[in-house]
């Protein structure tokens, strides 16, 4: 089958890989019929190359058709059409029966620490080929898959994968009061969603945040004020909207690239061009990440406010303000998204009118053999590239 691989740093190709099998009774193989690239792959593509192998298969926001299923596996059955979480759990353990399926204690990764395997992403959780390939081996498909309707088009469903569950829990853990604020640090994909779930959800005001005009653009369409971060201060601008106090919430949808750093994107290269194990070390146990939206995150939320942070971090020692947010009172939530907590949720918005707007929510659709170009597009921001999907 075609898939796409990883080669090394900003070079992913289609290469023909080995079929997938079943191998456990709880397994399943699916067809994909569409897989996203997000955001978070950019992290693959750009800085986390200790930690990835050359061959191995990317993507984790994939649907399809069931094309087998494994003895176990009795809620989905060959001809249905799936949508596959991005984290990988089993529904059984201590943490899945507390909802926290990406913390699955079956699938954890012990041996670096981590909590459940994702697919895709990386040796960290589990070096589990990914979804950007013609068909998918899906480990826990007892629990994980999400069975969906025949007829509206693939992009309706989608982004249950990733996308809407991870924005819906950064919205849920921000814990905005009805009729009250919130600013979304970074206008990407999952900050294009909390947009549209915080109004959807009661927000008074939502304010979105970033440097790309297109994404402001599509944010302020979807009922946002936006601050351009290139335009002076966007601390003060989001206090200049919220009487001075500050929003309500803050969600920081931006993670370990964000811009504004230098010296720490510098740090990032640097690492990314040691040799794997000393790169690996230098990640593990120091402060790469980029924290200029989080760091604006945390001046812009009011005192006694509340942070919701879903964008990725990579750094064991990252500095932070302690003073500042123990001084504002500042409550923090953070976290892979428990993709299968928020299904029932979602699920009704998208039977019903699709009021979150995912129908045309992909800005760009290409042929899977089309990919290079896809990762390299994204990357770059270039051509108003907000969410591409990837059709084999």
């Amino acid at each position: 089958m075609k898939a796409v691989v990883w080669n090394g740093r900003r070079d992913v190709r289609v290469e023909t890989v080995a079929d997938p099998q079943l191998r456990e009774p709880t397994d399943a193989i699916i067809r994909v019929t569409s897989s996203a690239i997000c955001g978070s792959d950019l992290h693959l593509y750009e800085v986390m190359a200790p930690f990835i192998d050359p061959g191995d298969v990317l993507g984790h926001e994939p649907m399809g058709i069931v094309e087998e299923v494994g003895s176990e596996v009795q809620h989905i059955q060959p001809g249905d059409r799936v949508v596959i979480p991005f984290n990988i759990s089993c529904g059984r353990c201590f943490m899945c029966e507390r909802a926290l399926y990406s913390q699955c204690e079956t699938t954890q990764v012990r041996e670096h620490g981590k909590g459940a395997a994702l697919f895709g992403y990386t040796k960290l959780y589990g070096q589990v080929p990914g979804g950007q390939a013609e068909f998918l081996r899906v480990p826990m498909a007892h629990f994980g898959p999400i069975k969906v309707p025949e007829g509206p088009p693939d992009d309706r469903f989608l982004y249950l994968s990733d996308v809407l569950p991870t924005a819906w829990q950064a919205v849920a853990y921000a814990d905005v009061p009805e009729g009250g604020s919130v600013a979304v640090y970074g206008l990407g994909p999952i900050g294009q969603m909390c947009v549209r779930i915080a109004r959807h959800r009661g927000a008074g005001l939502v304010i979105g945040v970033d440097l790309v005009r297109e994404r402001l653009d599509l944010a302020r369409k979807h009922g946002a004020e936006v601050v351009d971060w290139e335009a002076g201060n966007a601390v003060d601008a989001v206090l200049e909207l919220t009487d001075g106090r500050g929003a309500d919430s803050v969600i920081d949808a931006v993670g370990m690239e964000a811009h504004g750093a230098p010296v720490t994107s510098l740090f990032q290269k640097a690492a990314g061009l040691l040799p794997d194990a000393a790169a690996a070390a230098m990640i593990e146990k120091a402060g790469v990440d980029r924290l200029s939206a989080l760091n604006a995150a945390i001046k812009s939320v009011r005192r006694g406010g509340t942070l919701s942070i879903s964008g990725v971090y990579g750094g064991a020692i990252d500095p932070l303000p302690m003073m500042e947010l123990f001084d504002k009172q500042i409550q923090i939530r953070m976290g892979q998204a428990n993709v299968r907590r928020w299904v029932e949720e979602i699920m009704p918005l998208l039977m019903d009118g699709d009021p979150l707007g995912t129908e045309d929510f992909a800005t760009h659709r290409l042929p899977l053999d089309d990919a290079p170009r896809a990762y390299e597009m994204f990357q770059k921001k270039e051509d108003g590239a907000v969410k591409v999907v990837l059709q084999p």
